[in-house]
């Protein structure tokens, strides 16, 4: 529960896209927050519900142009930013000191080598980098409770560590052995996403993207390396699925040897029987159903005996616990709220 009884302000630039639009519907049931602004620059002077009328009778706002006088009396800033925006901004917002959460990628790497080789672009805030926090409560609580630059973990890296990490922590399964496969629905490619994303192209069929270059795979091995305390690599395949919105994730990994059922059993369940949000299904395989609209992740797993891997079930909701819910729940642990605010 807060520990105090006093309420906090939040604001979101890119409050127009799907991430904000996400984190703006769960703010405004949250019991403990006053939405400040909203911004979008695509869409200023137009009321937030003509252009999502599910929140018509739920807010008034209208987004606006972005100005910092005008986040003076807002604790948080949400940034629901596209890849190369956010950290343009970030160092002005936290030298007013205000707390920021960044729903994009510009924050996750800590090597800028990588950032420029995977977003193609340069960091323009490089004193940043190491100072901000992961936000993965599963793995990262404590750091997150205490920091002012919180980075969202991307939606298919989310998919994919949640379930990885017990498993190399407890050096129960090779690191040089895993194999990832995605699938999503269009609306992880955002609202102002190319011709070949859109629902109309992708409706009827199934297909990869970025195979070996997405900028979700240094994401994905860097966090992971970090659990394992060692190099881990990944082959990483996502793909389109003609669906609005989930995430579904299939991995492929190899036990090291003499690793038994119970063992992979155990580390799931000492690692996730008290997180929130994770649900882990042991040898039962999860459904994308259960947990579109929500912020759970739900895990399944199958020790295949025919040929000796481990093959891992995950599903969660992009725009919630692969965003917007993901990032919501990151505050609540920044401001001493019960994490489960506003996502139930």
């Amino acid at each position: 529960m807060n520990n105090s009884a006093k309420k906090i302000t939040v604001s979101i630039l890119g409050a127009s896209g799907y991430s904000g639009a996400m984190a703006l519907r769960i703010l405004l049931r949250h019991p403990d927050v006053t939405v400040g602004k909203v911004f979008g620059t695509t869409a200023v002077g137009e009321k937030v519900h003509n252009l999502y009328p599910s929140l018509r009778g739920l807010t008034d706002m209208v987004y606006e142009e972005y100005a910092s006088d005008k986040v003076a009396d807002s604790e948080f800033i949400f940034l629901a930013l596209p890849a190369g925006h956010a950290m343009n901004v970030v160092p002005e917002i936290l030298e007013s000191g205000k707390k920021v959460i960044d729903l994009s990628g510009d924050f996750r790497l800590k090597d800028p080598g990588l950032y420029k080789e995977y977003y193609k672009g340069d960091h323009s805030a490089l004193s940043l980098l190491d100072s901000a926090i992961y936000g993965m409560p599963e793995i990262n609580r404590k750091a997150i409770a205490s920091t002012s630059l919180l980075s969202n973990p991307g939606c298919y890296p989310t998919s994919a560590i949640i379930p990885l990490a017990p498993l190399l922590k407890n050096n129960l399964i090779e690191p040089d052995d895993i194999s990832i496969s995605s699938l999503s629905g269009v609306s992880g490619a955002g609202r102002k996403s190319s011709v070949d994303l859109s629902f109309a192209e992708v409706d009827g069929s199934v297909k990869a993207y970025k195979v070996g270059d997405h900028q979700h795979i240094p994401e994905i091995e860097s966090i992971l390396s970090g659990e394992a305390k060692k190099d881990v690599t990944v082959n990483f395949v996502p793909h389109l699925l003609p669906a609005v919105r989930g995430i579904y994730t299939t991995t492929f990994t190899t036990p090291r040897k003499n690793v038994t059922s119970a063992q992979i059993e155990d580390a799931f369940h000492n690692a996730y029987a008290d997180e929130p949000f994770v649900r882990h299904l042991g040898k039962q395989v999860p459904e994308l159903k259960s947990v579109v609209g929500s912020n759970f992740i739900d895990i399944g797993w199958k020790l295949d005996k025919r040929t000796g891997k481990l093959i891992i079930f995950s599903a969660i909701d992009n725009l919630v616990k692969g965003a917007a819910g993901q990032a919501v729940q990151n505050m609540n642990i920044m401001s001493g709220f019960d994490e489960r605010e506003g996502l139930l």
